[in-house]
């Protein structure tokens, strides 16, 4: 149990901010869902279009601290590997 004012204050702020960061990891997940669901259609335009959404969402996810830069990128690569891939 927090025993200073200043722990006290800690842990209403680590409450918070796991509450904001649980609703951006929501979105970053629903939006590598959709790709996913675009790719396995076989849909390479709506894969595509899917993907240029969610990039944007994947990579403000690694500045805000929520996944890792690197995670980030890795997810974003890959994705798009898939995507190219329903094309060949």
């Amino acid at each position: 149990m927090a025993n200073t004012k200043s722990a006290r204050k800690a842990t209403r702020q680590i409450a918070k901010r796991t509450e904001i960061n649980k609703g951006r990891r929501s979105v970053l997940r629903s939006s590598v869902r959709k790709v996913e669901e675009a790719i396995a259609s076989g849909d390479r335009t709506a894969a595509a279009a899917a993907l240029k959404a969610a990039e944007p969402v994947i990579m403000r996810a690694a500045q805000r601290g929520v996944v890792h830069k690197n995670n980030a990128s890795r997810k974003v690569s890959r994705l798009a590997h898939r995507v190219a891939k329903l094309g060949a």
